[in-house]
């Protein structure tokens, strides 16, 4: 992903040392003049764009793996009627066959394989008919404010669109509503209950994709609406949540709740502060959209030393304190983005499997950017 920023001289000349190794700062309760961030606020322009290929639905066939019901019937023999399931080892167990492996096969592959097998047992040349009943080897996870999140099969090609239909869309109050596969926009204002559709996101093993769900429901760009993949991650975060992140070198990276006035020295305090090893001038603060971010770059540790000023924050900021100096802005907001989607992907998922999971942090290192 390119991106391209003004960086003043001074930053440069920042960005080019190496991080030093030292214990974090302590909390400074005196340190209490402040400025907005937004006066330190820098667009990041965004290159990296929605590929082609994913507008395009898939070409490969849809193949078999633990978890699928498959009904089996040989011709001319009702009485051999069954629907088994594909076991965790991937092997289906039907009629004299022991155990066959049809994981990873297509549904003509495992078709001409269980007949092959048949032959060992029947005398005439079994004739079989093979059907998907369900598909649970392959899902998509459609989590956040949606009348209906979950996880659901994806036993054929599916767009976002279909895929948000199947949720039956966002939640109430969010301008967008879902009936089957059509959209009906609507531009009313957003509820306290509805979806931040500006932070909302896809996630693909373990990558953002810069699909903007904004244009997509709100404006109708159609260009947004990718096929989706086996596994993605689809999370629409609530407008109504008023959190900053902290990630990064910090003791317990979180969301702490925001309050009035909150500065960046009392979230990094909610976070119980920096750790070992982190870079301290290089504290960046993420705000916006996630396919428009802005980023503002401080030195924090001149803030509690009481030679910077303090800066406020707001709603949704990400603050990611590093381990190393970046040298490319555009390549150090990614890594931020990615840090934040997997985090959030990680605990939503987990949430969605157990309510009573541990929160995780997945960060990713910085050291060459």
């Amino acid at each position: 992903m390119n991106r391209s920023i003004f960086i003043p001289a001074g930053a440069l000349s920042l960005a080019l040392l190496a991080g030093c190794r030292h214990t974090g700062p302590r909390f400074d309760p005196h340190a209490t003049l402040s400025r907005d961030a937004s006066e330190l606020m820098l667009d990041v322009e965004t290159t990296n764009r929605v590929s082609p290929e994913w507008l395009r639905p898939p070409t490969n066939l849809f193949t078999i793996g633990p978890g699928d019901r498959l009904e089996i019937e040989l011709f001319g023999d009702t009485e051999s009627h069954a629907t088994t399931l594909v076991g965790p080892d991937g092997k289906l167990y039907y009629h004299l066959l022991p155990g066959l492996d049809v994981w990873g096969l297509t549904l003509a592959e495992a078709k001409q394989r269980i007949e092959t097998e048949l032959l060992k047992f029947i005398r005439e040349g079994p004739k079989v008919a093979l059907n998907l009943r369900s598909a649970e080897s392959k899902r998509v996870w459609l989590l956040g404010r949606l009348n209906a999140p979950g996880v659901y099969p994806m036993p054929a090609p599916m767009t976002l669109l279909e895929a948000l239909s199947l949720a039956r869309g966002p939640a109430s109050g969010s301008g967008a509503t879902l009936a089957g596969s059509s959209l009906t926009i609507s531009l009313g204002g957003a509820t306290e209950d509805s979806a931040d559709l500006r932070r909302s996101f896809v996630l693909r093993q373990g990558k953002l994709l810069p699909v903007d769900l904004h244009r997509l429901l709100r404006e109708g760009d159609m260009t947004q609406n990718i096929y989706l993949e086996p596994d993605d991650f689809v999370y629409l975060p609530s407008a109504a949540a008023q959190n900053v992140y902290v990630l990064g070198a910090v003791a317990q990276p979180k969301a702490v709740p925001f309050t009035d006035q909150l500065t960046l020295i009392a979230a990094i305090a909610g976070a119980s502060g920096t750790i070992k090893d982190a870079y301290l001038s290089h504290v960046a603060i993420v705000r916006g959209p996630l396919t428009q971010p802005q980023i503002a770059i401080v030195d924090y540790k001149d803030i509690v030393r009481g030679k910077g000023v303090n800066v406020v924050l707001a709603p949704h900021d990400i603050v990611y304190v590093p381990f190393a100096p970046y040298r490319i802005v555009g390549r150090y907001v990614e890594l931020i983005l990615q840090t934040f989607v997997r985090t959030v992907g990680a605990n939503e998922g987990a949430r969605a499997i157990s309510p009573n999971s541990v929160p995780v942090n997945p960060n990713v290192p910085i050291g060459g950017l």
